[in-house]
């Protein structure tokens, strides 16, 4: 099998930090530190890894933190190709309240990388491109980088006949799906923004997964964390439950999803099965501390306490 090749523009080194019960405005004692590298492209990475996938880590980095990254990648053993620039790689701080089981984001914006970097970058991934079996692309742009970034990409993975997975939000989601991926993976927030309106019911969502189905899009799949997420294929819809769990981190709950989204395409998983693995996935990694995600036996062995319904799809799928 070809590697699947993850796209991480604005990677982190991620410090999870927990505190026994967090008190906003006042002094606040840690308990325990954790630092991993961190992306939405490069967890995927490492589900991919566990799950016996080959993967390849593309993306940009700089300064100590981006050291950091890459040791933790070689650690994994996960083959990497980060482009080098000036600056400093940021550095995301999540606080994990003990109490409430809650998890508080501080995410930094990224360094910003000039425009000879971003076209080597390009260069570089055009010309490996042939080498992938899927790509996935996550995460925010760092500052700097045209919001159609991903667009590019994903337009040149269409071009050599490389299947697309796009996890992105704001303008790179909106622009990425014009060149039509061959599957998406928002949760709900960022696709009611990307929608300007609020989907309060699955018949809805389906409604707004189809619609991104007619611009080209094969499968779109909804996450809405503990509620659980929704498949939407051109035929088929299905909604997941999960099962019970006490949250230790919700960081990386997403991007297992979307990397074993990823693994069920590889192999030819139907929508279904598809649907019962990566809600299985990103329940077991939001169970787990810091950015550690879920095995591969994990999954297969939580399969069956997922609770799965078909959902109707009444109206046929095509233009109004």
């Amino acid at each position: 099998m070809k590697a699947v090749y993850t796209v991480t523009m604005n990677p982190a080194v991620d410090k999870t930090v927990t505190v026994e019960h967090f008190a906003l405005g006042q002094l606040n004692r840690i308990q325990t530190v954790r630092t991993d590298a961190g992306g939405k492209g490069i967890n995927v990475a490492k589900v991919l890894k566990r799950f016996s996938i080959p993967v390849v880590a593309w993306g940009i980095t700089a300064g100590r933190g981006g050291s950091v990254i890459q040791e933790r990648l070689q650690e994994a053993g996960i083959p990497s190709v980060l482009l080098q620039g000036e600056g400093e790689t940021r550095t995301n701080l999540k606080v994990v309240d003990e109490y409430t089981k809650q998890t508080t984001e501080l995410n930094e914006a990224g360094f910003r990388p000039g425009e000879a970097l971003q076209d080597e970058f390009v260069r570089q991934f055009e010309a490996k491109l042939r080498e992938a079996e899927l790509v996935v692309l996550g995460g925010s742009l760092p500052p700097g980088v045209s919001p159609d970034f991903y667009r590019k990409l994903i337009g040149m993975a269409n071009r050599a006949g490389v299947r697309t997975i796009l996890d992105a939000d704001g303008e790179a989601l909106a622009e990425g799906i014009e060149a039509a991926p061959y599957a998406l993976k928002p949760n709900i927030h960022e696709l009611e923004a990307l929608l300007g309106t609020a989907l309060t019911t699955d018949d809805q969502i389906v409604g707004a997964a189809r619609g991104l189905i007619r611009k080209g899009i094969s499968q779109v799949l909804v996450s809405m964390g503990g509620e659980g997420s929704i498949l939407v294929t051109e035929g088929e819809a299905y909604r997941a439950r999960p099962f019970p769990i006490v949250p230790l981190s919700t960081v990386g709950a997403g991007d297992s999803m979307a990397a074993v989204l990823a693994y069920s395409l590889l192999n030819g998983m139907n929508p279904e099965q598809t649907a019962r693995m990566t809600s299985a996935a990103g329940t077991i990694t939001a169970s787990k501390p810091g950015t550690e995600v879920a095995t591969l036996e994990e999954v297969r062995q939580s399969l069956e306490r997922v609770d799965i319904t078909r959902i109707s799809t009444m109206n046929p799928l095509k233009e109004e």
